[in-house]
């Protein structure tokens, strides 16, 4: 019996994978701030018979304190860690601040994942397969990272944007783990699922959304199929520390969406917001 962290584990993909593992016969913690959701979740866990091995750990993912909240809440119940799987995400068309002060997208997509990954890599590092797998859109959009206004103070702000430059920032994440965790068995998977049919689309403004519903009507993965070959690379990771995905396609990590220079120059930066942020 294997043991899952899912942030936003309680829709979309995430779910999809946390009800996948139970049906097999782990343990998940489904991390989400909606609490209806999260008992949802719970009571689809009962009807497949897997209630004593689900549970639901309800957080705010966009706050500092909440991010580490649930790494102290992990490090102190559960007696071991097989996978984090870093599913949380929530496309903001209007510029919105968290509590925090920091932008909404790059707190909740991008800074969650830095926090609890890092916070949790010792703990995880203990299991027999230790894996991070990590979904986001490696060779997928275009994006880049506001280096010197990340939080879209200055720069005019565009929800794509805010997008993709979490995206871009989560892809350098997954290149940086192995520096800052040289000795450990931990194996990062960053991921593209490509397009999915979830509810990504609620958050857009129309027409957009009643294309972007329209789209994944006649084209999007259902999230049964889609999770398939998310499962075996959980399952068997590659060898190498960290590797990238877009489906079933091995991406090239030589390629400037993983370069090592930025990937310090983001940890270095990260480091500086989170010692802003007041506990």
């Amino acid at each position: 019996m294997r043991t899952y962290l899912i942030t936003g584990g309680t829709d979309g993909m995430g779910r999809g994978l946390g009800l996948h593992f139970l049906e097999r016969g782990d343990r998940v913690v489904a991390v989400a701030s909606g609490e209806a959701k999260g008992r949802a979740f719970l009571e689809a866990a009962q009807r497949i018979g897997a209630a004593e091995r689900a549970r639901f750990l309800r957080a705010d993912l966009s706050t500092v304190a909440g991010m580490e909240a649930v790494a102290a809440e992990a490090e102190a119940t559960l007696d071991r860690i097989d996978g984090l799987v870093f599913a949380t995400q929530r496309f903001q068309q209007r510029r919105t601040l968290t509590d925090d002060g920091l932008e909404y997208t790059f707190a909740l997509s991008y800074l969650s994942r830095f926090v609890i990954g890092h916070a949790l890599a010792d703990r995880l590092a203990e299991a027999p397969a230790p894996v991070i797998f990590n979904l986001g859109a490696p060779g997928g959009f275009p994006g880049r990272i506001f280096w010197d206004d990340p939080h879209f103070e200055r720069e005019p702000y565009k929800g794509m944007k805010a997008a993709t430059q979490a995206s871009r920032a989560i892809d350098l994440l997954g290149t940086d783990f192995p520096r800052r965790h040289p000795d450990s068995r931990v194996r990062y998977v960053l991921y593209n699922p490509m397009f999915v049919k979830t509810g990504m689309a609620a958050p857009l403004p129309q027409p957009k959304r009643a294309l972007t519903e329209a789209m994944a009507f006649l084209f999007a993965q259902r999230v049964p199929k889609a999770v398939a070959p998310m499962t075996r690379l959980i399952d068997t990771p590659p060898n190498e520390p960290v590797s990238a995905f877009r489906r079933r396609k091995r991406l090239n990590m030589a390629s400037a969406d993983f370069n090592p220079e930025s990937a310090a120059r983001l940890h270095d930066l990260t480091m500086e917001l989170l010692n802003r942020v007041p506990r």
